[in-house]
């Protein structure tokens, strides 16, 4: 009995977990991600380098169709991305949203952080900022995202979030129009689980900076301007030197009404060690949304991590990528969805 009490007590001073400083943690088998953030700590730049030019690189390779040009076309069939960075020093944060002509959004953000004294940049004058900060404007549109949109018209514009229209939009294209009775929906429509992945990325330094970040290209087939929870602090990512940092993907429509992130750095905060923050921020959006698709990473400034994810059909298990001291190269992590 005694030895029991006394290992409890050790696991909540020292909690069970890999802890080493310093940190590359990112959302999704993103390997190559994850190698550029970690090559660019080892090489001495900071977080906030760490965070964008891992986010970036996700951004040029178009990850998983989710992340960057040429994926996820909208309703009329553009591209936009949406982006955010923040210094767990300063709480500084920088973010663009439905941002268009631009490949590199994470970038973008970060220049609103460093050139403005704003947080969020949205639309069409996100991108004629980003355009006067020297970003080349190019069309995001590909063969890939032409074609996915042509399909999308051709089955009758299905799936689509609308709702309380006529005409029918589980049958027909728009333009729609509201109805004139409003129903309650019986029942949450739900993500597809392979309609988006964003990249959500923390990273840590020996000295314990956090940073964190995320770069996606939003929910295929979504309503022209539609923002999720990716570009918004909280709910995309948090960072606090003081703590540690958290990242979320999923369902942003649903995940960002719960800031996830940033309650799971309060839960940090107030001594839960990661995985059970992680855990906590997830079943507290259960308990509106029991079939939401979304995972959540979490890390703290000893250098423990840990994740967590919401059980759906096709998604039993969440991957994510870590690099520390003790691997010095990208490892595949995975933990079961409850």
């Amino acid at each position: 009995m005694l030895i029991s009490l006394l290992i409890s007590s050790l696991t909540l001073l020292f909690p069970l977990g890999h802890s080493s400083l310093p940190l590359v943690i990112n959302t999704w088998p993103f390997k190559n991600a994850t190698y550029e953030a970690w090559s660019t700590l080892k090489a001495g730049g900071s977080v906030l380098d760490a965070v964008e030019k891992g986010c970036a690189r996700c951004e040029m390779e178009q990850c998983d169709g989710s992340v960057g040009y040429g994926g996820s076309p909208d309703e009329s069939g553009e591209t936009t991305l949406d982006a955010m960075i923040m210094n767990g020093d300063t709480m500084e944060v920088g973010a663009v949203a439905d941002l268009r002509r631009i490949k590199n959004a994470i970038g973008v953000a970060r220049a609103v952080m460093e050139h403005t004294d704003h947080t969020l940049l949205v639309g069409e004058s996100a991108s004629v900022f980003a355009e006067n900060m020297g970003f080349i404007a190019e069309d995001l549109t590909t063969n890939k995202s032409v074609n996915i949109f042509s399909q999308w018209l051709k089955g009758n514009c299905q799936p689509n979030y609308r709702k309380n229209v006529y005409p029918d939009p589980s049958k027909s294209c728009g333009p729609y129009r509201p109805k004139a009775t409003v129903a309650r929906s019986k029942r949450a429509r739900h993500a597809n689980t392979h309609s988006h992945d964003t990249i959500g990325m923390i990273a840590l330094d020996r000295d314990g900076h956090v940073a964190a970040g995320t770069s996606t290209n939003g929910l295929t087939h979504k309503v022209p301007g539609r923002v999720g929870d990716s570009p918004i602090v909280g709910a995309g990512a948090y960072a606090d030197s003081a703590v540690g940092g958290a990242a979320a993907t999923g369902d942003g429509d649903v995940m960002i009404r719960f800031l996830p992130s940033y309650l799971a750095v309060e839960l940090m905060r107030a001594g839960a060690d990661p995985s059970a923050a992680c855990k906590s921020a997830i079943s507290r959006i259960k308990r509106h949304y029991s079939e939401f698709f979304g995972a959540i990473i979490c890390a703290n400034t000893t250098g423990h991590y840990g994740a967590a994810c919401n059980r759906v059909p096709g998604f039993n298990q969440f991957h994510y990528m870590v690099s520390n001291s003790e691997s010095d190269t990208p490892i595949l992590k995975s933990v079961d969805c409850f």
